[in-house]
């Protein structure tokens, strides 16, 4: 068997990504952006929401600094190689590191908006080769898994695979990274409520959630989307919903399912996502369903996410 072209060049940027990662190490910060690390302009600050009751913590996870920054590197390296998309391995980084920081952000800074005690971040293991079981992060004595991502309860950590990131980057765009990294973090929001808040069809939740956090962001001013962005998006939850070999339709629910509960979560924030809990017709409304970019207004509020 050969390994195709391509795969060739996305196998070689995935070992760039994991160059840059060993060879940077300081803090990320500033304004992160989908595609445009340009602030978002005019955002205001409000919060009228319902507080909601907690799970108990008994561990004291951190989180672990993230890397950023610019490398310059010799022009041999897999780091210097462009994606299909136009994304560039250095700016796939700065996305990862951005997308960490404006999802965690958000919620430090809007947690009591929602929910009663503190909240603790999850560990950030970050990047990882899942190609290679001797070196990949482990979730309950396993290794993870290559082309995949993870919230692993055991530790209170979220881990994603470099070569996922990659693919998807390639094949989408940068939006892909803030929607994986949302999710996850999505999944641990999940591990810090009361079980009575956490949805049958935690997936799908965590698409809600993954969405109030980044339109939240938008709406704080910390996040700007282009145009195209949100078609990203969708496009996104739909490979991840029906294209990747660890997705199933019983698990993470169909392509329709994953875009109809992420529009809930952009529409109606958070609350919208536990809200569904006691009226399960408000994830299948026709109604919450937008997807086109062009017919999308820029969120507008702040603390509280943003409606359509």
């Amino acid at each position: 068997m050969r390994i195709s072209a391509r795969s060739a060049v996305t196998a070689a940027a995935s070992a760039g990504l994991l160059f840059m990662l060993a060879a940077c190490g300081s803090t990320a910060g500033g304004t992160a952006a989908v595609g445009d690390p340009a602030a978002a302009a005019g955002a205001t600050t409000s919060a009228s929401t319902s507080t909601r009751t907690t799970a108990p913590t008994t561990t004291s996870p951190r989180t672990t600094t993230p890397t950023s920054g610019r490398t310059t590197t010799s022009s041999s390296t897999p780091s210097d190689l462009t994606l299909d998309s136009g994304v560039t391995i250095e700016e796939l980084k700065g996305d990862i590191d951005g997308a960490q920081t404006i999802v965690d952000g958000f919620w430090t800074t809007h947690w009591s908006d929602y929910f009663t005690g503190s909240y603790v971040p999850p560990t950030v293991v970050g990047l990882y080769d899942g190609t290679d079981p001797d070196t990949a992060p482990e979730c309950d004595g396993e290794p993870l898994e290559a082309y995949n991502a993870f919230y692993c309860p055991g530790n209170d950590s979220v881990a994603w695979d470099a070569s996922l990131l990659v693919e998807g980057a390639d094949r989408i765009g940068d939006s892909w990274v803030y929607l994986v990294i949302a999710h996850e973090w999505g999944h641990a929001i999940q591990a810090r409520l009361d079980g009575t808040l956490v949805a049958q069809a935690d997936e799908l939740q965590a698409d809600c959630l993954g969405a109030a956090a980044l339109y939240g962001a938008a709406a704080d001013g910390t996040l700007t989307f282009d145009m195209g962005d949100e078609q990203e998006l969708v496009t996104s939850l739909s490979a991840l919903a029906d294209q990747m070999p660890w997705t199933m339709t019983s698990d993470h629910g169909d392509a329709f399912q994953r875009v109809q509960w992420f529009t809930l979560g952009r529409n109606g924030g958070v609350n919208a996502c536990l809200d569904v809990l006691t009226d399960p017709s408000a994830s299948t409304a026709p109604s919450t369903i937008d997807v086109s970019p062009t017919d999308v207004p820029p969120p507008t509020g702040g603390g509280a996410p943003p409606t359509a």
